[in-house]
């Protein structure tokens, strides 16, 4: 079952806001980063990949950021807007700030590795001042990344875009997205993640996330089931607990818990599968599939992109998922 609610006279189905990025893969597989020698460009990031796979598959999409006042910058944007995402909340900096770079290494299926540059980032100079409220309440849906709570201003716009949404009745989706590298330490995150999620409906993110989330209050032993129980206290309905090549188990509120199986697929790379996931997973949710089917949804959507080389050019269409649904193998976990 499916016990969330969107309000369906909203203009846009879902907002995503926070970091906007160029991930540059590459080309040369099976050999260290040291070796390789030409990348492939593609729009990165874990909200603007969650954003592009939403519209991918149809739903009314806007983006929340700030992009660098320059060539790279212009490329997001534009990327953004020939997938139909609505760019009119996306920022220019005027601070000289640059565009964060993922630079990945695909040695192989299984060991696959991101070396990130995110000095002086533009996505993390988006100010509280330039969050429309007005923007926000047309939403049915708010996906808010945790990296966007890394820095200020960023983290104080994010939380004041959580604000707007609690006030407006809007669907808030937390994807937990922890970065080591953008944070001081693992207090710090843990500190702003818990309070930001104490104002989702939905979390999602993996064992080792949550498990930094609780180390903080001295939780010693933790569960899948306590995890979900606690967040079950403040405003979530749906807890989402993924376990990697073990699939996901996902807790509602009434009690009810559903397990995740995979889709055979041959593997390029592992970086992708979480933000392909969660699209088609909140898709599922937002037209009315019940829990279990949404997440049938994800999970064949994470599997063609992980046997694709990007991650954003690789969001499936409708026509595309449905299809691979009906044709690859599903296997329970």
């Amino acid at each position: 079952m499916n016990s969330l609610k969107f309000n369906e006279d909203r203009y846009i189905d879902l907002i995503a806001i926070g970091r906007l990025c160029i991930d540059l893969n590459a080309n040369e597989i099976h050999r260290p980063m040291e070796e390789t020698r030409t990348f492939t460009k593609y729009v990165g990031g874990s909200p603007a990949n969650i954003a592009i796979g939403s519209a991918r598959l149809g739903q009314k999409t806007g983006f929340i950021g700030k992009v660098s006042d320059d060539q790279m910058g212009r490329f997001i944007t534009d990327y953004l807007e020939k997938n139909g995402i609505d760019t009119s909340a996306v920022k220019i900096d005027q601070t000289g700030a640059v565009t964060g770079l993922a630079f990945t290494e695909i040695k192989s299926p299984e060991d696959c590795s991101i070396l990130m540059y995110r000095d002086n980032v533009a996505d993390l100079k988006l100010h509280p001042s330039e969050i429309d409220e007005d923007y926000i309440k047309q939403s049915k849906t708010l996906l808010v990344s945790g990296t966007a709570l890394a820095k200020s201003p960023s983290r104080e716009a994010v939380f004041l875009a959580l604000e707007y949404a609690v006030k407006h009745d809007v669907r808030i989706i937390f994807d937990l997205d922890y970065r080591p590298y953008t944070w001081t330490d693992e207090a710090e995150t843990a500190v702003y993640y818990n309070l930001a999620a104490e104002k989702c409906d939905v979390i999602i993110g993996t064992r080792e996330e949550f498990d930094m989330m609780e180390k903080l209050l001295n939780v010693k032993e933790s569960n899948d089931h306590y995890t979900a129980s606690r967040w079950f206290s403040y405003r979530a309905e749906l807890v989402v607990i993924k376990h990697g090549g073990s699939g996901s188990i996902a807790y509602t509120k009434d009690g009810a818990s559903h397990r995740s199986g995979i889709f055979r697929t041959n593997v390029l790379k592992t970086f992708g599968a979480g933000d392909s996931y969660a699209s088609a997973f909140i898709y599922g949710l937002m037209n009315g599939k019940d829990v279990g089917e949404a997440m049938k949804l994800g999970s064949a959507s994470a599997s063609l992109v992980i046997s694709r080389h990007s991650c954003s050019d690789a969001m499936p269409t409708r026509e595309e998922l449905l299809q691979h649904m009906e044709t690859a193998v599903y296997e329970l976990i």
